[in-house]
């Protein structure tokens, strides 16, 4: 779960010299919105966005010949004027709960990823967080299915799921289980790869579990 394996590499990165319309020909033509900006020995300086250009260059209300003396001037300011500094940053060490909190208290849509000397590394974008989850809890995977068991306090509860799926030869590739905190129970998610869904349900629920759909009022209720 190292943001390392899923992070783009070798990101493209530019000099605080270089001019802002040079830098919004380099996001238009590569389709992203975030470049680093670094030093000589590649360590970061800051950041500079498609915001933060858009933001530089003049009003579309403003008369043709007044904002064309002002674009004249804009072209020609270096990214180091308007970049962002002091910025939050990953580590190839950081994790992706670490990126997922920095994103979540930062609203921010990328974070570079640097190394031990603080030079840049990588930069992991929000699509690429999303990208990294599904990967981790197998979305898409030919026949994957989430089957949701209500969690009781009953001992050796999970191994005794464990070998229901293994007796009816399911595979199961993710297991979590949660607390029951806020309004959601306790739980146990199980991401399993089966073609016949309801023969698990009947199966684990004939071991004693119960299944869980959204809605019913009482647990322990069984689905037929």
């Amino acid at each position: 779960m190292y943001v390392s394996y899923y992070m783009t590499t070798a990101p493209i990165t530019v000099r605080p010299d270089l001019r802002i319309d040079e830098a919004k020909a380099l996001l238009d033509s590569h389709h992203f919105r975030h470049l680093p900006v670094v030093d000589d020995e590649g360590r970061l300086r800051g950041m500079v966005t498609d915001r933060d250009i858009r933001s530089a260059f003049p009003s579309t209300m403003l008369a043709a010949e007044e904002r064309q003396e002002i674009m004249n001037r804009v072209r020609s300011i270096p990214v180091g004027d308007i970049m962002s500094a002091n910025n939050m940053v990953l580590t190839t060490n950081s994790t992706l709960d670490d990126a997922l909190l920095l994103f979540e208290r930062k609203s921010v849509g990328a974070l570079p990823v640097l190394d031990e000397t603080g030079r840049v590394m990588g930069i992991l974008s929000f699509n690429d967080l999303l990208k990294a989850w599904r990967s981790l809890f197998g979305l898409g995977e030919k026949g994957s299915v989430l089957l949701a068991i209500e969690a009781s306090a009953e001992p050796r509860s999970l191994s005794r799921l464990v070998q229901v799926l293994e007796e009816l030869n399911v595979p199961f590739t993710r297991l979590i289980r949660t607390d029951g905190s806020g309004r959601e129970p306790a739980m146990i998610y199980l991401r399993i790869n089966t073609y016949n869904i309801r023969a698990v349900h009947k199966a684990v629920e004939k071991a004693g579990f119960t299944v869980h759909h959204p809605g019913q009022q009482a647990t322990g209720e069984r689905s037929e």
